[in-house]
């Protein structure tokens, strides 16, 4: 039987507070976010692994706090916001942009607003050539996210399907979080292989399926 055609809708991630599940791995962060007014000299540096949830928690900033978000990569000449901000990507900053962050950052710091920077990396590995906003980057509380742990890895598959419309059942949930890396690229990766997986066969995901893409996924790193 010819296989099903399937295209690869955009999902709908579901980014709202309520949505970021609190765990031994992000409660630090978590807590942070929630309370700005305790940043020390009102800025935080949030870095953790690809996918981790940094850009939920920053959403969760903007909307706790009514913050303003941008990319580093797209930082607009001149920006001086009137509310809390939200940088992402930091290591992504345009060397022709560094200046336009320092003033920034001077000005975020001058009129006493919040500023969450948010990063993989950690600040001393950002490669910024402007030895004063280094220097203010490094001087930064930084908070770390974790690698998952055992119950937030089963919430991450479950909230991954869920933004695929599907609720897997939980053996499989069980099996999953038993069998794979424990990262957070790992856990989007088998929920989207399962997923296209499951609807070109027509068939709902399983322990057999998923055992059988880990199988493959197992053989083609060998």
């Amino acid at each position: 039987m010819p296989e099903q055609l399937v295209f690869d809708w955009p999902r709908d991630t579901a980014l709202r507070p309520e949505d970021f599940f609190v765990s031994d791995a992000n409660r630090v962060a978590a807590q942070l976010i929630a309370a700005p007014q305790d940043w020390p000299d009102g800025k935080l540096v949030l870095t953790g692994p690809e996918s981790s949830g940094k850009s939920h928690l920053a959403r969760v900033f903007q909307v706790t706090s009514d913050a303003m978000i941008v990319a580093a990569a797209d930082l607009p000449e001149g920006l001086r916001p009137n509310g809390p901000l939200a940088v992402e990507d930091l290591s992504g900053l345009p060397p022709d942009r560094e200046e336009a962050m320092f003033h920034l950052h001077n000005h975020m710091a001058g009129a006493g607003l919040p500023l969450l920077m948010t990063d993989r990396l950690p600040p001393a590995r950002w490669n910024i050539a402007l030895p004063d906003l280094a220097s203010r980057m490094q001087a930064t509380t930084p908070v770390n996210i974790e690698d998952p742990d055992d119950m937030l890895l089963q919430v991450l598959i479950m909230k991954l399907f869920a933004d695929r419309q599907v609720i897997p059942p939980p053996s499989v949930v069980q099996f999953l979080s038993t069998r794979i890396e424990r990262s957070y690229v790992a856990v989007g990766d088998i929920v989207a292989r399962l997923d296209h997986a499951s609807l070109v066969r027509k068939k709902p995901a399983s322990i057999k399926l998923a055992s059988t893409l880990l199988d493959k996924g197992d053989a083609e790193g060998a």
